[in-house]
């Protein structure tokens, strides 16, 4: 039993991985659709979401099947409670790369302005927070987590910021609406991506040291 429980938690984490790899080539795709106006790009972000959809269901399965027939006690119970928690977490990751991919196949189709403001800094933010997020899972990295977490606040003020220049930017060409409505829906994406990174950082230090630090101050972590 013991053998067997071992094994399929292997494959659990080894889907995870799979899933984080699959919505990580998304953003990373879908911000490069956008900054450098592809349409090939953008496509290839939605033409994956199925695949992404798909095997967040199959992840689901293998937590109840686990949950069902293994009975976890302990650490291995608290690996699959944050499986779960992550696997949900990725998949709408996921979403919000298809949310940005469709915003790029505006960007470029249409004659937008060439300004992005300060959409670049923020895409580095998002990527790198989702890619050490999933790193600090892989290594089970708690500091590494940690570090996560505190990164969120940035991406927080960058939304802000950008948001209220881009409303300036409205303000004295009115023809840049469009514009200004796609850039303040992708800044907000972004944001939402770099939130779930942050709950996949709050579920590592859960899962390595049992600890909920969600809500929690910076000095607290």
């Amino acid at each position: 039993m013991e053998r067997q429980l071992s094994q399929d938690l292997e494959r659990l984490k080894a889907n995870l991985i799979r899933m984080g790899s699959l919505v990580q080539q998304s953003v990373s795709d879908s911000l490069e659709a956008l900054l450098h106006r592809s349409e090939a790009n953008a496509r290839q972000v939605l033409d994956r979401d199925e695949q992404v959809d798909s095997l967040e269901l199959e992840i689901d399965e293998e937590v109840l099947d686990l949950l069902a027939l293994r009975q976890p006690v302990a650490s291995d119970l608290r690996f699959i409670i944050a499986a779960q928690k992550i696997n949900n977490d990725l998949e709408r990751i996921g979403d919000h790369a298809v949310n940005i991919a469709q915003s790029a196949v505006l960007f470029a189709q249409r004659t937008f302005r060439t300004d992005m403001l300060d959409m670049p800094v923020m895409a580095d933010i998002g990527r790198t927070m989702l890619r050490e997020a999933l790193d600090s899972f892989i290594r089970l990295d708690p500091a590494l987590a940690r570090s996560v977490i505190i990164e969120d606040d940035k991406m927080d003020d960058r939304n802000r910021v950008l948001s209220s220049k881009v409303i300036e930017v409205i303000r004295r060409d009115p023809e840049a609406l469009e514009w200004g409505l796609e850039m303040i829906r992708i800044s907000r994406n972004l944001e939402r991506v770099s939130d779930l990174a942050t709950n996949i950082a709050e579920e590592t230090i859960f899962l390595t040291q049992a600890r909920m630090v969600k809500h929690k101050s910076e000095s607290d972590l």
